[in-house]
Formats: C-alpha cells, structure tokens, sequence
C-alpha cells in the first residue's frame, strides 16, 4: 500500500531553542507534524500542521531529509523542513488541539533528551546544521499560457491557459509558507497571471521588471535583480520565461542541468544566507 504521507517543521528561535510538542494518546514528545489532506502539498501541510498544534505561523527554511518508518499497517513518510515563526513565539496562552497538550521552547540539548524516537533526535542532529536564518527567494517560470502558434497580437500579451490559471492559484499556499513579501515579475501578461493570486490574496503589490520578459532580458540587468534580492534579507519571488532562466541561474551562482528545466509553474526554491544559497529545492503545485 501507498505510504502514509505527512508533513512538519522543526521550528527555532534566537537562544538555541526548538519548539516540541507532547501527545498524550501516544505519551511522546515529537516536532509539529501531521497528515496532509487530499491534495495538499507538503509545503503547505507543513506550515499548516504548526499552525494548528502550536498556535504559531512559520515560514519554511532549508529542507531537511525525509523519515520513513512503519505506521500501524502501513508505511509513514514525514517530510520536514527549518522554520522560524513570523510574528509573536509565545506558545503560553494558545488553546492546545486534543492531540496535542504541551507545547514547549526547549534548549537544544534538553530537547535531544525529550523527545521519544530516535529519528527524531537523527532529524534534529540534521536540522542543527541548518538552523540559522536564511529567505528564500524564489524563481518561479510562468504558468502554462497559450501555444505562441495559437495566438494572435504581441507575444508580451500572451495569456494562461485554463490550467494555468488553475496552477497559479495553486501556488498561493506555497508562496505563502516561505513567507514570500516582494513580488518580482515579467511585465508579460502570463508571468503577471501567474503570481496575481498571490499578490492579491497577500496584499503585496507586484514588482514588474522588463528585464525579466523575454524581449527585454540582458544578463547584467537580470544579474541586478537578483542580486538585489539575495540582498534585501526577505522571502521574495521571482516570475520569468524558460529562456530567461539561465540568465538567473548564472546570476544566483547555481548550476542545473539544461535537459531538466523548469516545468511550466514549477519553482526552484534558493535559501539564501549572506547572499550565498544554502540549499535548494524544487516543488510544482499539486
């Protein structure tokens, strides 16, 4: 049988500290995690799942490697990532789920000996190495828009396809659980389409850059865009063409195979540190 899929976040704050969490029903002590819904991307399970049993929003940072182990009958896959917390840290006041009776900040080394299973102290170990903070920026290629043979008028004008649409909408929950605040975009109507629902649905006004369009794409002029993202020190996307990417690649300093580009509203997440990417990782919404 297909894995049980779930999703959670190893969350840390200024002092060392990492939030746990205690499940009576099991009488463990474990990192915010749970089930995604069907359909649900990880991605936005993971923030989801912390909201919920801990009462606090996060955004996500470097990715950390999977667990899997046997559930019951079935076999559990748990995908996790860093986080921080956007906004207040305090867990005191918050009205625990019934799944869930104590939330904690602890010191490093007291939550190596709290929590139960041993591959969770593994996926602490790993999630220390990673644990400073860092904002994604992401690079997003447009959603799928109408076949260039198909459409009459500019090329800038081309639009989404139904399905496109559909996979711009899509996005939003992703965008938001890197805590995505700069929207930086193509001027052309598809790249434009493509990240409107999220500027809309967050309240932040879209960053259009002529540069980033096909006609209008040089390397030093794309260069100064990301460079002036890797700079601003907040989660940023970035929304361009397939030919444009390379250009962006070189800029952000990171190579990727030309035979396995991005797919249409697929988005290459970098985790940036000092203007330096740390981790990587890619996701398309589901």
């Amino acid at each position: 049988m297909p894995d049980i899929l779930a999703a959670g976040v190893v969350v840390f704050r200024p002092g060392r500290e990492v939030l746990v969490v205690h499940r009576p029903k099991y009488d463990d002590w474990s990192f915010p995690k749970g089930k995604l819904d069907p359909g649900e991307h990880p991605v936005a399970a993971a923030v989801r799942e912390v909201a919920e049993e801990t009462g606090l929003h996060v955004r996500l940072g470097p990715p950390l490697p999977s667990q899997r182990y046997p559930a019951a009958r079935r076999m559990k896959t748990v995908h996790y990532w860093t986080g921080r917390v956007v906004g207040d840290d305090d867990v005191t006041s918050y009205r625990h789920e019934d799944e869930i009776d104590t939330v904690a900040w602890l010191p490093l080394d007291e939550a190596v000996e709290r929590l139960t299973y041993p591959h969770d102290r593994q996926t602490l170990a790993a999630a220390k190495r990673l644990r400073r903070r860092t904002h994604a920026v992401v690079v997003l290629r447009h959603a799928r828009a109408r076949a260039r043979t198909a459409w009459r008028g500019p090329d800038a004008d081309r639009t989404l396809l139904r399905a496109g649409e559909h996979e711009a909408d899509r996005l939003v929950p992703l965008l938001a659980a890197y805590d995505v605040t700069r929207v930086v975009s193509s001027a052309s109507t598809r790249c434009v389409q493509t990240v409107r629902p999220y500027a809309e649905t967050a309240g932040f006004p879209l960053d259009l850059r002529p540069p980033l369009s096909e006609e209008d794409a040089a390397p030093e002029a794309v260069a100064a865009v990301v460079d002036e993202l890797f700079g601003a020190e907040e989660g940023a996307v970035l929304c361009t063409h397939r030919p444009v990417l390379p250009l962006v690649y070189d800029a952000a300093g990171i190579e990727l195979d030309p035979d396995d580009g991005l797919a249409p509203a697929e988005m290459l997440v970098l985790h940036v540190r000092k203007r330096r990417v740390v981790a990587v990782e890619r996701h398309r919404p589901r």
